[in-house]
């Protein structure tokens, strides 16, 4: 014991490599986003009627993991925010991330949640949804104001309560006498919005943004900026950045892996006692991320999408790239083995499109002329992790 007293004295004395972490971490705001002026222009034209007390457009924004969505709806909404507190207009913005647990897993608790944004206490269980709605809508309409949701991974909410919340939400002004709302969606799914019940499409795509994936110049001049404030002087070595952007901009041009991918790389020249961060530290970073990242993704996907992949890995033992029809046929079998409820081949065909957003499978649609469209695929995980992901599945499925 006396001994992790002492190496905790050691640590506090030592310093640190970083003068902010913070500003490499994802929920970090920077006073100026760079190479995002057209979408923040874009963003700031659809919600600036809400300033003259007038709804704005729903506005649903979508693009790749790490292209400043959130980052643009936030700092958009915080400045208008400010203009609204100056002159005094009843304006709210609420962001909620919607893969949280127990904020937006069900209806009930998507809707209790926003009623505490607006001051009212709902236990997490307990009432009938319908009272739930009436205490969120009498919140609401208790005064002349415009409120602004701001709903992140508003396809984990579809995905977990159903799209119905979204056309409740989406209507819910024309029953309203005093408020308005607005809606902002926010998806890294790029198929999301096409799944959805027309009637909902529409009432939420009242606008579309689609933000483009960053390139490499892009995402060294994010990070020269960021590491600028998180790191001491001349802690990085030459090279660092440069590198750590091209691997960034090689996994789709995601800017807050390029951030992650700094911090940790940080972290591990700390934690070895280095006074510099080096390449080294920043391959370690990557190699720690991936295996992190995939294992996670892997243990926390429901089990229909464990199936799915058990039987992509199964299938690529084979060959090195398969079809959907291939993965079908393993698929219901694995179903059957272990007391799954086969899914249509639709639906499976919409998890492949996941998994390949994911970064598990790459997988690319190929016409077959008159016998329609297939997708031809191939597996996109480190060889070294294959046995771990495998027992992960087996022990998931049960098998």
């Amino acid at each position: 014991m006396a001994k992790l007293t002492t190496f905790f004295e050691e640590f506090l004395e030592k310093g640190s490599l970083f003068a902010n972490k913070r500003v490499l971490q994802s929920n970090f705001i920077p006073t100026e986003i760079e190479h995002r002026d057209d979408q923040i222009n874009n963003v700031a034209n659809i919600l600036a009627p809400a300033l003259r007390l007038e709804r704005p457009s729903n506005l649903f924004i979508y693009g790749k993991t790490g292209t400043g969505k959130t980052l643009v709806a936030q700092y958009t909404a915080e400045k208008m925010m400010q203009v609204a507190k100056e002159r005094d207009i009843p304006l709210k913005v609420f962001y909620l991330n919607c893969k949280l647990k127990k904020i937006a897993d069900t209806e009930y608790r998507l809707i209790a949640e926003l009623a505490r944004h607006l001051g009212k206490a709902i236990p997490p269980t307990g009432l009938p949804t319908d009272e739930v709605y009436n205490i969120f809508f009498n919140a609401l309409d208790s005064k002349k104001q415009i409120v602004i949701f701001i709903l992140d991974e508003i396809d984990q909410l579809v995905k977990k309560a159903g799209d119905e919340i979204i056309y409740n939400l989406t209507r819910i002004n024309s029953e309203l006498k005093n408020a308005q709302v607005g809606i902002i969606g926010v998806s890294n799914d790029l198929i999301f919005s096409n799944n959805l019940d027309p009637r909902v499409k529409s009432s939420l795509s009242e606008e579309e943004l689609v933000f483009p994936p960053y390139n490499a110049l892009q995402i060294q001049s994010i990070l020269k900026k960021r590491c600028g404030l998180a790191f001491h002087e001349n802690v990085l070595d030459d090279g660092v950045i440069a590198k750590c952007a091209a691997f960034a901009a090689r996994e789709h041009g995601d800017a807050r892996r390029a951030l992650e991918l700094m911090r940790v790389a940080g972290e591990l020249a700390e934690r070895a006692n280095k006074e510099n961060v080096n390449i080294k530290h920043l391959d370690e970073a990557e190699e720690k991320i991936e295996r992190d990242r995939f294992l996670d993704v892997v243990e926390h996907q429901p089990k229909q999408f464990q199936a799915t992949l058990f039987s992509i890995l199964a299938v690529s033992e084979k060959t090195s790239s398969f079809f959907t029809g291939e993965i079908y046929d393993y698929y219901k079998r694995l179903c059957s083995k272990v007391g799954l409820r086969p899914l249509t081949q639709r639906r499976v065909s919409d998890i492949l499109a996941e998994l390949d957003m994911l970064g598990l499978i790459n997988a690319k649609v190929i016409s077959k002329g008159r016998f329609g469209r297939t997708r031809e695929m191939s597996v996109n995980l480190p060889k070294s992790l294959l046995p771990q992901i495998n027992t992960t599945l087996q022990d998931g499925l049960g098998l």
